[in-house]
């Protein structure tokens, strides 16, 4: 059965009282100051540091723009907390586990947004901070029957449960921040489900909290909507995941997995199947997960001809009534489970062949060969990339890499010179580096050729390490101003 947490859960001398209207009105309204305030401090500030630079192939915003969008979020929930502690008597201790596990999240997205870090060190970070929270206390330790009495000790399986919940919320948000104006509204409407959920389980301190990140969010997007003047960056976007993630925790009954965890899951349906449509696209084509593409659910719309401000409404709608589906469940106590299992079922099939996925059901065995066909080709550019990287070892002198370098690119059916079928790509490198490929014109989308003449980089890169010049063969040119230099590690 799906019950609010018992009343009795708050028994002792740090026991939050009830809050009126108007002091939770006084938190949304404070935090959103704060937030707005920092967020427009930053940007009249200005600063060298923490800045997205835009390319020609996933950014493509006119100009750098800061990307520390979190911190004035991390200063106005942390503030609001505070406050809310020490002044407002909702008993702060039994929050310390989560608020510090926050600030270590947040920590790790910060540094990384002012000098990436790079994924498997982010990931180890993610991982650690969830294994503290979990030693400290704070863990899924019971799956309970939405359908009626009863429930499952985890056991042993608690650990690996808690973390992946930890761990994978964060980066579902940080995977959809790619929109002005996304990650942050769904944030919003998360932390304001999170509220609800307070308040239909007698929960005053999580309603609080939960409020005082949404006016933060509230706060941030006045800079963050399309077009966008600031960005979450990695710190805000983790700091919002693991918020949702770990204050969820909190609105279960004794570490059960209840109604609270489903209401959860269902409201982050939107970015939970756009991260199951990355994983399976990227799986299929054999690149990794981590590797970012433009063909997410948002990209997806603005190619069918949305504009930025009608492919946010559009998803910020459908994360609403996601929301209020998954609250249905707790409402109904389970019995809507079913009926909501099968709705989003019948979404995730209408979204995939919607947004053009899938072309076509009935042709989807032949999408599938074309994609393994497709797939088969960029392994082979993948090993030809890395017998040309060895090659710059084996060569004595840079005439010689250029004659290898040419066969090599021939094998491949690519040009240094301009034909009337082939298309110019250019390849940024390291050292403020540029140079043009030709490839054939093709059915192939940008992206997959993008993907194919990536391993040309690491050769190009250690033939500029070891001649200081690239083969002579390659038409090198100045880098535009407004495309910096690629960083390097």
């Amino acid at each position: 059965m799906i019950d609010p947490a018992p009343e009795d859960m708050y028994m002792g001398p740090w026991a939050p009282r009830n809050v009126s209207w108007g002091e939770m009105a006084c938190y949304f309204g404070g935090a959103m100051l704060v937030a707005t305030l920092g967020t427009w401090w930053i940007l009249q500030r200005g600063s060298r540091f923490g800045m997205d630079e835009p390319d020609t192939r996933r950014k493509l915003h006119e100009k750098a723009i800061p990307r520390l969008g979190g911190a004035p979020i991390f200063l106005a929930v942390g503030l609001a907390s505070l406050v809310a502690g020490y002044i407002g008597g909702l008993g702060w201790t039994r929050w310390l586990p989560v608020a510090i596990c926050n600030a270590l999240i947040f920590s790790v997205g910060f540094v990384d947004d002012l000098k990436p870090l790079g994924a498997k060190v982010k990931l180890v970070g993610q991982i650690g901070t969830a294994l503290i929270l979990y030693a400290l206390g704070i863990s899924i330790d019971m799956l309970s029957n939405p359908f009626g009495e009863g429930s499952v000790a985890l056991g042993w399986w608690s650990l690996p449960l808690t973390l992946i919940w930890l761990v994978s919320i964060p980066n579902i948000v940080n995977l959809i921040d790619g929109m002005d104006g996304l990650a942050g509204g769904f944030g919003l409407f998360l932390c304001l489900t999170l509220a609800f959920l307070g308040y239909y389980g007698s929960q005053p301190d999580v309603m609080v909290v939960s409020l005082a990140m949404a006016g933060a969010l509230a706060g941030f997007l006045v800079f963050n909507l399309p077009p966008a003047k600031i960005f979450l960056g990695d710190g805000g976007a983790y700091l919002i995941g693991f918020f949702i993630a770990s204050v969820s925790l909190f609105t279960a009954n004794k570490g059960s997995v209840i109604g609270a965890l489903l209401v959860i899951i269902i409201a982050l349906g939107v970015p939970i199947l756009d991260t199951l449509f990355a994983i399976i696209r990227r799986g299929i084509r054999g690149v990794s997960i981590f590797n970012a593409d433009a063909e997410h659910i948002h990209h997806r719309l603005i190619l069918l001809g949305y504009s930025k401000g009608r492919a946010l409404a559009a998803m910020y709608s459908v994360c609403l009534a996601l929301s209020l589906v998954g609250l249905s469940i707790l409402v109904t106590k389970g019995i809507a489970l079913p009926v909501v299992g099968a709705f989003l079922f019948l979404l995730a099939l209408g979204t995939a062949r919607y947004l053009g996925y899938v072309r076509s059901w009935s042709n989807f065995r032949l999408q599938i060969n074309e994609t393994m066909e497709r797939r088969r080709q960029r392994e082979f550019f993948r090993a030809y990339g890395r017998v040309l990287d060895f090659e710059v070892e084996r060569c004595e002198d840079l005439e010689n890499f250029d004659m290898m370098f040419r066969h090599g690119l021939e094998r491949m059916g690519l040009g240094v010179q301009a034909r009337e079928s082939t298309k110019p790509e250019i390849i940024r490198l390291g050292e403020g580096k540029q140079c043009t490929i030709y490839h054939p014109q093709d059915d192939a989308d940008a992206s997959e050729w993008h993907l194919r003449l990536d391993v040309l980089v690491p050769a190009l890169d250690r033939c500029l390490e070891k001649w200081q010049a690239l083969p002579p063969c390659v038409e090198q040119h100045v880098p535009s101003p407004s495309l910096p230099p690629r960083a390097t590690a």
